[in-house]
């Protein structure tokens, strides 16, 4: 079958959560069917020579320049009376509507990676109509939550309309892409929660490459790792609560522990964090696998967030503990107590965590067992997955 991908990022180098997901799909997907990608980039003349890295796996890569969100731009303004999200409306591209309109006739299957994409599948010509779409990693749920949990009522205010439009996207994709995919069974009860059962739906989850992730590393005592760009609100949020409420009761217990926060920082106000002694800020890694693999815990403090977290699963994978919340570890199937801790107060979390610092026998026993639990998430397993529910939107047409 013939692929025409769009997709919301750049996936190379697989740097963060999203383009690791697109990179390995990609990967996945050429083991049944011929792939043309059209992305979007924030730097599409510098990507374009990284294009090298993607041609293993893509028949042809199509580079197009993001068009970035400007409230003052007309689109913007002009985004605030529509019925859409104002980013999405205004961040729309003439160029890549352009070729998503002269590509696709060429192709069985149109395959919009997040929901940014979704307007090039459903607002092209008449040559599209035909073509079997279908809306990869349809995400929910952090918007669904970001109602509830800003405290500030001036942007809880500005938050209803932006959940409002953001249902009226969900609906309209609903009702016309053929299939949409979801991370998590979460995901998936929101999805049917707002539009029904308008599209077959199925839980395509996150995954890790098990071959890519082993190092040959001494864990060490005390060493704590948290991974995940401070850029991210989610992550910044994650930090803060543990640097304010955990690592304090971590350190009054075993004072010689230390903590290193990796991810980018760029633009993050790193002095509006708790400031905590034993702490480093290592900045982006080009190669995280070492810093994880000497680890003896990795924390996962998420308090908001969807999709599945792909820092639980390079942790396991890597054989490294993991402590995190019950939303940090949402969406995935894991044994609490055998296969990770989890915690959701800070005195609860701290005490999970300085139990794993004292005592190598479980922090042994969780992780064999990790391992051999997120063998399941191999993305040779989650790419055979999306391939058969391909198969089936298509074959419904």
């Amino acid at each position: 079958m013939k692929i025409l991908f769009i997709s919301w990022w750049f996936p190379y180098p697989p740097n963060n959560g999203s383009r690791i997901r697109i990179f390995n799909l990609l990967k996945q997907l050429t083991a049944h069917h011929t792939v043309t990608l059209l992305t979007f980039s924030d730097d599409a003349e510098h990507d374009r020579t990284q294009i090298e890295g993607l041609t293993p796996y893509c028949a042809d890569v199509h580079v197009v320049q993001h068009i970035p969100f400007t409230p003052s731009r007309r689109q913007a303004l002009l985004g605030l009376f529509s019925a859409l999200p104002r980013s999405f409306v205004a961040s729309y591209s003439r160029e890549m509507q352009a070729l998503v309109n002269q590509l696709a006739p060429e192709h069985d299957l149109i395959l919009a990676s997040q929901v940014w994409t979704s307007q090039y599948a459903l607002r092209g010509d008449g040559g599209l109509k035909g073509i079997p779409k279908v809306l990869e990693e349809l995400e929910t749920a952090v918007l669904y939550e970001g109602r509830d949990l800003e405290s500030d009522w001036f942007w809880r205010l500005r938050y209803r309309p932006m959940w409002w439009k953001h249902k009226r996207l969900v609906r309209w994709a609903a009702s016309n892409f053929d299939g949409i995919t979801v991370v998590s069974e979460r995901e998936l009860r929101l999805l049917e929660k707002i539009a029904g059962p308008r599209c077959p739906a199925a839980v395509v989850p996150n995954g890790v490459d098990l071959a890519y992730y082993q190092c040959d590393a001494t864990p060490q005592p005390n060493k704590l790792i948290f991974s995940g760009a401070l850029t991210f609100f989610a992550n910044y949020g994650a930090m803060d609560w543990f640097l304010r409420d955990v690592y304090p009761l971590i350190r009054a217990k075993v004072p010689e522990v230390h903590l290193d926060i990796t991810g980018g920082t760029k633009g993050v106000d790193l002095n509006a964090l708790p400031q905590r002694e034993g702490v480093n800020f290592t900045g982006y890694l080009l190669d995280i696998r070492p810093a994880v693999a000497e680890s003896w815990v990795s924390v996962v403090p998420l308090q908001v967030g969807g999709g599945t977290r792909l820092k639980i699963l390079e942790a396991l994978a890597l054989g490294t503990p993991v402590v995190s919340t019950t939303k940090g570890a949402e969406g995935l199937d894991l044994r609490p107590g055998e296969d990770i801790l989890i915690a959701d107060e800070p005195a609860e979390f701290a005490q999970q965590t300085v139990r794993l610092l004292r005592d190598p026998g479980l922090r042994a026993r969780l992780a064999a067992n990790g391992r051999r639990a997120v063998a399941r998430y191999d993305w040779s397993i989650i790419g055979d997955g999306l391939h058969r529910f391909l198969e089936q939107v298509v074959g419904a047409r």
